[in-house]
């Protein structure tokens, strides 16, 4: 659990598309085997510390011929973003994806010194 030390917390998020392959034949659709998807986030204002960040499928358009696998996280969450990724493996055809995000984390105090 992450416990956050003040009252200044900052929560932020978004909903993007990360890819719609479909309308022009990408990997996603056409392709077989593993395949990855990444965009970097930036966040609206740096934390103080790295945030919690939850992700969610907000739109997932597949094929429905063919098993539907997926695997999405958030990787190398820093204090000013992370990385959204997206995996499929196998048949699974994708056309498009969106993904909803939520950052929760604490936020710098103007209050706060830093004496040396």
């Amino acid at each position: 659990m992450k416990k956050l030390r003040n009252h200044t917390i900052g929560v932020d998020s978004g909903d993007v598309v990360l890819f719609s392959d479909y309308e022009d034949g990408g990997e996603m659709w056409t392709g077989r085997g593993q395949r990855e998807r990444r965009r970097h986030i930036s966040f609206g204002e740096p934390y103080k510390s790295e945030p919690s960040v939850q992700m969610s499928l907000s739109l997932w358009d597949v094929d429905a011929v063919t098993v539907m696998r997926a695997d999405i996280s958030a990787e190398s969450i820093t204090n000013i973003g992370f990385d959204m990724v997206f995996r499929t493996w196998g048949d699974t055809r994708v056309a498009r994806v969106r993904i909803a995000w939520t950052a929760i984390g604490e936020l710098p105090d103007e209050d706060e010194w830093d004496v040396i």
